[in-house]
């Protein structure tokens, strides 16, 4: 316990802060005496709505309002964007059709400052996909890019010579576009041809490029990279990307079980590959059990087949 200071180190102030605690206390043992069984119920019905745990408690519809809608029109771009991506976190109905109708007029007049960039990555780690696709729309929006064929191809030789900055800048955009309807098959393409490159900053960012675009194809590759990569760094971006990461769904998530059970048990993977191994499965499949490859079989044979 911390007392508050007083600019001397050697005056210890009053914890101001224990004095009410003390008389909060004293008023709810003294309300818990005065009031009857029914009463009692309901004051613990009252202390269960604020408690950590149990079933998320909604605090309101989660309704975009109208008055936010009619408001958006009057303010930048800017913040509409992080206004809206902040309500599609939140669940508001409403939000993802007003970035969906607004996302367009929004390309090259956002910046990704420090609000909108923390929103950005927050929605990039929602457990909904449709809160990271909104969080995509906005990053196209920012990064200026035209979503068609020609932005495609100028992207594809990009990824492929220069600097490595470019090129994993390039790969990046590749999977974002790809994941929107894009020309995919062709940024799969791409971002295959990338993942054996020599440079190991081109490889890890081919391998989030895979994960954002999210087609079933990507799958294996992921798979074959987590296992034989020479680097720990890309291993665990393909772990990653299968377990949680990107935009596969979880029904494709759980195509890669049956891999990655042979990988559990692979004696010529080092300790910490398959610790990703074992990691991703239990993000997979939401089963909490040992890192024993005999016991994940035992379960997988008795449940999944």
């Amino acid at each position: 316990m911390t007392s508050e200071s007083t600019g001397d180190p050697g005056v210890r102030a009053t914890p101001r802060i224990m004095r009410p605690r003390v008389l909060a206390a004293a008023l709810v043992v003294g309300t818990m005496v005065a009031i009857p069984a029914t009463g009692r119920a309901a004051w613990q019905q009252i202390a269960a709505f604020l408690s950590l745990r149990g079933t998320p408690e909604p605090a309101s519809a989660n309704v975009l309002s109208e008055h936010e809608i009619e408001g958006l029109d009057a303010t930048a771009p800017q913040d509409q964007a992080s206004l809206l991506l902040e309500r599609s976190i939140n669940h508001y109905q409403g939000a993802n059709d007003q970035i969906a109708a607004r996302v367009g007029r929004w390309r090259g007049k956002l910046t990704l400052d420090a609000r909108l960039n923390g929103l950005f990555v927050t929605a990039l780690n929602s457990d909904d996909l449709r809160v990271r696709a909104a969080a995509i729309e906005i990053d196209i929006a920012a990064r200026n890019l035209e979503k068609s064929s020609a932005t495609i191809d100028r992207l594809a030789v990009a990824a492929a010579t220069g600097d490595q900055g470019p090129r994993a800048n390039a790969l990046w955009d590749l999977g974002l576009l790809g994941n929107r309807g894009i020309a995919p098959a062709r940024v799969a393409d791409v971002l295959l041809g990338s993942i054996h490159d020599p440079n190991e900053n081109i490889r890890y960012w081919a391998v989030e490029g895979l994960a954002y675009l999210g087609t079933d194809e990507v799958i294996e590759p992921l798979l074959d990279v987590l296992h034989d990569d020479p680097l720990p760094m890309i291993r665990e971006r393909a772990a990653c990307g299968l377990a949680q990461s990107g935009m596969l769904s979880a029904a494709q998530r759980r195509t890669a079980v049956p891999r990655l059970l042979e990988d559990a048990a692979d004696g010529s993977l080092d300790e910490q590959t398959r610790k990703w191994v074992f990691q991703a499965l239990r993000d997979i499949t939401g089963q909490s059990l040992p890192h024993d490859p005999a016991a994940w079989r035992q379960w997988y044979n008795a449940t999944e087949r």
